[in-house]
């Protein structure tokens, strides 16, 4: 009796620079059992394509630009019946982009310059639902575990990421939706978790600790 092949683990590739689609295409399409069956230059576009259910797993990129991001674009996927696994693949691995990307339901999470063999490993991880991390990932979110006074939520990571653009507490107020008031809260449970006294300072402190990226 012959035995029949096992279908292979179907890929949607989504980052907005072409040289990466086509690298990860060339990586993946060499591994057995791992086949792309598309791309997507947008966030938008890459919940478009995620929805007829041909796509086992999204290698998803999580900043394109202008539109929707990965992690709201992770989300939009995840939220939908017998949805595909979504893989982060990414340069960035501060709290401020992690940990919103593995709310939003992302599978598991590795940066771009991992060897090709850990990238494919981490696809068919994927693929049966069980989660991989990158390594300064998966260290960053043990400390939190170990130090959570040292870690900040996401509302206070998000303030404080725009308080390092250079925005005042009424331009943070404005662009996340909350009074002045409410963003000096967060800056002075901020200031006391990272022992420091300014905005200048929590800055340096988060920026040295990755918790925000600059």
């Amino acid at each position: 009796m012959t035995e029949t092949a096992p279908t292979p683990i179907r890929l949607l590739l989504a980052d907005d620079h072409p040289v990466v689609r086509a690298g990860l295409r060339a990586v993946l399409e060499t591994e057995e059992g791992i086949t792309v069956v598309a791309e997507a230059a947008t966030a938008e576009e890459a919940v478009v394509r995620a929805g007829p259910g041909d796509v086992d797993v999204v290698l998803m990129d999580l900043q394109f630009g202008k539109g929707m991001n990965g992690a709201e674009a992770t989300a939009a996927i995840t939220a939908r019946p017998g949805a595909p696994r979504v893989l982060i693949v990414t340069t960035y691995d501060t709290d401020a982009d992690t940990l919103p990307a593995i709310e939003a339901g992302a599978t598991g999470y590795l940066l771009k310059d991992a060897p090709p063999e850990e990238l494919a490993a981490a696809v068919r991880t994927a693929a049966t639902g069980r989660t991989t991390l990158a390594p300064a990932v998966a260290d960053r979110l043990m400390t939190r575990l170990r130090e959570p006074h040292t870690s900040l939520t996401r509302r206070e990571t998000e303030v404080l990421a725009l308080v390092a653009e250079g925005l005042s507490n009424q331009h943070v107020a404005d662009r996340l939706h909350l009074t002045e008031g409410t963003v000096k809260s967060h800056l002075a449970r901020v200031y006391a978790k990272l022992g420091v006294d300014s905005r200048t300072a929590a800055v340096a402190a988060a920026t040295g600790l990755g918790l925000i990226r600059r």
